[in-house]
């Protein structure tokens, strides 16, 4: 584990003291800003230092599967909290594993007001998907966006690329290929959304699961910091959030299933959940999608996944284990 020596505190070393641990990449450490902005909104007097960490997934140029999955984005933070050397985490949801529990004697204690879900194409010719060449090469790592491309643009190649945002952004510049598929939200974190060349509608690429999603993760024991940071809690994205992960936890799907879906809170105050899972090679589409009661979002999350695993879900995902 890689730690960074820098410790911003947001004021005077005066009052309530609340340690931030979060990746150390510029989009992390924007994240953590948009955090300390929403809680000293609440507590002026509030003194937050921020705990960056380099993570295995940060450092690691390979496969996740390699590290064990998107945990490898996670666990060095994760440990921060059990080793008490801070009392808040900051994940982005989509980096969380579903295929597993969180840490024994760690909470969620809410979901920060959900950002934009979309992926965006970032080319230096300004083209958009529909009308790159055929042979063009999209940078990218993650098997969902690969299944989707693969489906609706069989044309175009992929090629891996790994890292964060501002990182991946550079090796496009360098050549390492002619186009990136990042996600939307990530280019405002870090100020970059001009670069964006066409921003993808949900039909054309499903998101991930917990896509757009700020979790804050503290120690159950911990109640005086669960309290305050339950303040900041979004309830729509708590529902949204919580069906989608039900569903991804229930499939057990891993860091190499291309597995996508999103939950929307709807007009007559009931939820929708819409769920999709791919071949690798995009040539097959699994997809359910229900509505149900907001109230009961991990029953609408199960029923979708069941309604997929029903279809094949479960030997389609065994399928990518090894792939990827």
């Amino acid at each position: 584990m890689s730690r960074t020596s820098v410790r911003r505190v947001d004021r005077s070393d005066q009052g309530r003291v609340v340690r931030i641990g979060t990746r150390s990449s510029p989009m992390a450490l924007a994240q953590v800003e948009r955090v300390r902005a929403e809680l000293t909104a609440l507590e002026p007097d509030l003194v937050v230092e921020v705990v960056p960490v380099t993570t295995s997934g940060d450092r690691w140029p390979g496969s996740l599967a390699a590290l064990g999955g998107k945990g490898a984005f996670t666990r060095e933070v994760d440990q921060l909290l059990l080793n008490r050397e801070v009392d808040l985490a900051v994940h982005c949801m989509k980096d969380v594993p579903g295929d597993r529990p969180v840490p024994a004697g760690t909470t969620f204690a809410c979901y920060l007001e959900r950002d934009d879900v979309r992926d965006a194409l970032i080319h230096p010719g300004g083209l958009t998907l529909d009308e790159l060449p055929a042979g063009t090469r999209i940078g990218t790592s993650a098997v969902r966006r690969i299944a989707q491309l693969a489906r609706a643009y069989p044309h175009l190649t992929t090629v891996p690329i790994r890292g964060n945002a501002n990182s991946r952004l550079a090796k496009l510049e360098a050549g390492h290929a002619d186009a990136l598929l990042l996600a939307y939200s990530g280019l405002e974190r870090i100020g970059e959304t001009a670069r964006a060349t066409q921003i993808l509608g949900i039909d054309t690429m499903c998101p991930p699961i917990g896509a757009g999603v700020l979790g804050l993760q503290c120690r159950e024991e911990d109640t005086e910091t669960v309290d305050l940071i339950g303040r900041l809690g979004s309830t729509g994205t708590w529902r949204e959030t919580t069906a989608e992960r039900m569903m991804l936890h229930v499939l057990q799907g891993h860091c190499n299933s291309p597995i996508a879906g999103l939950a929307t809170s709807r007009p007559d105050g009931r939820l929708g959940l819409r769920a999709m899972v791919f071949s690798l090679d995009g040539k097959t589409t699994l997809e359910a999608e229900e509505t149900g009661s907001a109230s009961d979002p991990v029953l609408l999350g199960t029923s979708v996944a069941v309604a997929l695993l029903h279809q094949g879900a479960r030997e389609l995902i065994d399928s990518t284990a090894d792939q990827g």
